[in-house]
This record gives C-alpha cells, sequence and structure tokens, in this order.
C-alpha cells in the first residue's frame, strides 16, 4: 500500500523513538491524538505499527514486501473460489465438449450417481477423443477421465498460494475444491479454483483490494 507523506512521518518517528504513546506522537507533530486517530490505526492493521497498552506504539520492521507476501499467504481459497461445473460420468464426449463450451471453461468435474466426485476431465482429454474414430456421443466420459485417487483436489481452508504452486507443478488449469461427505465416503464437490482466480487476486493485490 502507498502511505500518506503523515503515515511516513508517523514510521519515522517511531522508528527512532519507539515505543511511544500515540499522545507523544501527536505532540511531534503538533496534532491532536484524534486527528492522529484513524493514520495510526491504517498503521497497525497494515503492520507496520504494533501498540502495547500502556507501552505504546513500536516500529514492526516489516517492510512492503513482507506485508505483501504475509497478506498473500493469509488469504484461503474460499475468498477466490468460483462455481463448479459438474457433469455425469455417464454423459457422453459429444455433451461434455458441449458443457466445456456453454460454461466456457477449462476443466470439468466428473461425479458419480451419488453426486460424489469420481473424476476430472480436462480440454486435452476431450480433444484426445475427438482425434479417435469412435462417435463421440457413445462415449463416456468416464471412460476418458482423470480418476480418483489420482485428482488434485482442495478444500475451501487450504492456502491460495500453495493451490497456486500446484497448479503451476502440475502444469494444469483448475482444481475442484470438495468437502467430505458426511457418514461416507468421497467427496462433495463446492467450488472451483483455476488461473483465472490466481489472476484476479493479483489484480485486486495491485488495486489494494483484497480482503
Amino acid at each position: 500500500m502507498e502511505l500518506s507523506s503523515r503515515q511516513e512521518q508517523i514510521l519515522t518517528i517511531v522508528k527512532d523513538n519507539g515505543p511511544i504513546t500515540g499522545e507523544h506522537i501527536a505532540e511531534r507533530l503538533s496534532l491532536t491524538r484524534a486527528t492522529l486517530r484513524p493514520d495510526l490505526a491504517i498503521l497497525t492493521m497494515s503492520g507496520y505499527l504494533d501498540a502495547r497498552p500502556r507501552v505504546g506504539y513500536f516500529y514492526t520492521g516489516k517492510t512492503n514486501a513482507h506485508i505483501l507476501s504475509e497478506k498473500v499467504k493469509s488469504i484461503t481459497v474460499d475468498h477466490y473460489k468460483s462455481r463448479p461445473v459438474v457433469v455425469n460420468e455417464a454423459s457422453s464426449v459429444y455433451e461434455a465438449i458441449t458443457t466445456m463450451f456453454l460454461e466456457d471453461v477449462g476443466t470439468l468435474f466428473v461425479v458419480d450417481k451419488l453426486a460424489t466426485l469420481s473424476g476430472v476431465v480436462s480440454r486435452k482429454d476431450l480433444l484426445r477423443a475427438s482425434l479417435g474414430q469412435h462417435s463421440l456421443e457413445t462415449i463416456p466420459v468416464g471412460v476418458i477421465m482423470t480418476r480418483m485417487p489420482n485428482v488434485t483436489f482442495c478444500e475451501e481452508s487450504d492456502f491460495i498460494i500453495d493451490i497456486a504452486k500446484k497448479l503451476i507443478t502440475k502444469q494444469i488449469d483448475g482444481l475442484p475444491i470438495v468437502k467430505k461427505v458426511p457418514h461416507g465416503s468421497g467427496y462433495e464437490v463446492t467450488g472451483r479454483i483455476t488461473k483465472t482466480n490466481i489472476t484476479s487476486l493479483l489484480v485486486d493485490l495491485a488495486n489494494n483490494e483484497t480482503i
């Protein structure tokens, strides 16, 4: 984040004199404590300063890069997830291709009769199937998908930076977000996290609009 000139002055005072009370900071700037309260709150919430009761403010030593890094590492998948696009494993490859184009996604999540995750099918899978000699209307998508337990997935509480690393390492477009089915085996698909979601996070960081 970009600090105002007064906030920069406050940081300099605290660096040189901390711990220091809000009243003493205000005196040095010839301002009232009430005038400084919003600036001190911003600097504290942003991580530049810390405060202790009856002691005062002190400089944390964190730079913009440190604060940005901590901010990114604290964001979970739940904050940037998208709606999942799901097909049944009995659906034909033709139906899967149609769904992918209509929904404008790069990955479809495949579920069984109990609506639990059974596999994932990508653009490459569908392209490979379309190059064969068989009719696309007769091939079930379950035949060409990547099956559980070979599917990489995540949960809403996972940190988005860890998922970004998985997308890069495995060279895939997206992951299903799942939760364990109560009183049973398997996972229910609750969302998706993709490279587009990661890009949205990057834009929000640049505009200082993240949570």
